[in-house]
């Protein structure tokens, strides 16, 4: 039984500033490329909203949405800076929609096929900064020393990180498309008859709902290892593979499937490999003393 004096410091502990770990080269140069990356987030994204002449409603929703991925690259500064193991899943989940919520942007609208060239090498810079994220959290040994400076009570496997990080982004990945969905209610660029356009509608916006009611809590008791939450959370995995591209077909045409639906199948396709190779694996164990 813990002792009233063990009781207090643990809290003391757990209110406590925790303070960063000493920075190493490879960490200062990881949050400088991320730093980097931000910032032709930013750049692709003005060009391409200028150079699209006249924007409309899908367009000005789908550049909110990638440049709330600036948000998100902070996020991953700090979490690299304090020696987070989270950063790893985090930070590909992040590259991937991050490449792909650009990649949708640079199609033009109307006119010839080709993006301007000074978006298409905008974009291909973005690529290559993104991949390089990823590699370094995944490959260079000085960067894994420093996510696992810090001593964990207990041990979760990283497939088991990355399914909660790619379960907590189907939610954001399901309500762009549905927003320009909504966005075309009333204009010319609604594809089927009122009643059918908001029938469909109303099963996406169910499928949001769920995905925010039962994701996050499912996800987490994943983390500790409930075995019904596996089932949960690969069963709306495989819900939204299936549905999202349909209904990005429906209502948005093959240009929503291409722009809205590629990015969920590519995260809930990593979520599930994710998921499968965590099977069998001991997850939430206490690390002995």
């Amino acid at each position: 039984m813990t002792s009233p004096v063990e009781q207090r410091w643990s809290l003391r502990a757990a209110i406590e500033r925790r303070r960063p770990p000493a920075p190493t080269p490879a960490i200062t140069r990881l949050r400088a490329l991320i730093a980097l990356t931000a910032v032709a987030v930013v750049v692709v994204e003005t060009l391409n909203f200028t150079e699209s002449g006249s924007p409309g409603f899908s367009l000005v929703v789908r550049t909110v949405w990638a440049l709330a991925r600036v948000v998100g690259l902070l996020v991953l500064i700090r979490m690299v800076r304090f020696g987070r193991a989270f950063s790893r899943p985090f930070g590909l989940i992040l590259a991937v929609t991050t490449v792909f919520a650009v990649a949708r942007l640079t199609a033009p609208r109307a006119g010839s096929l080709v993006p301007p060239v000074q978006v298409l090498v905008g974009f291909g810079v973005l690529a290559v900064l993104c991949g390089t994220i990823v590699g370094l959290l995944y490959r260079s040994p000085a960067v894994a020393q420093h996510l696992a400076h810090r001593p964990v009570r207990r041990h979760v496997p990283p497939s088991v990180l990355t399914v909660r990080v790619a379960a907590l982004s189907y939610a954001a990945l399901v309500a762009v498309p549905l927003l320009v969905g909504v966005g075309t209610l009333g204009g010319d660029e609604r594809r089927h008859p009122l009643a059918l356009t908001t029938l469909l509608l109303g099963v996406w916006a169910a499928l949001l709902v769920v995905l925010l009611v039962v994701m996050g809590p499912a996800s987490a008791f994943l983390v500790f290892g409930k075995a019904w939450a596996r089932w949960v959370v690969g069963i709306l995995s495989v819900a939204v593979l299936v549905l999202q591209p349909m209904l990005c077909y429906a209502v948005l045409g093959v240009d929503g499937l291409l722009r809205d639906g590629a990015p969920l199948v590519v995260t809930a396709v990593v979520g599930l490999v994710a998921l499968h190779r965590s099977r069998g694996r001991p997850t939430w164990v206490r690390v002995p003393a």
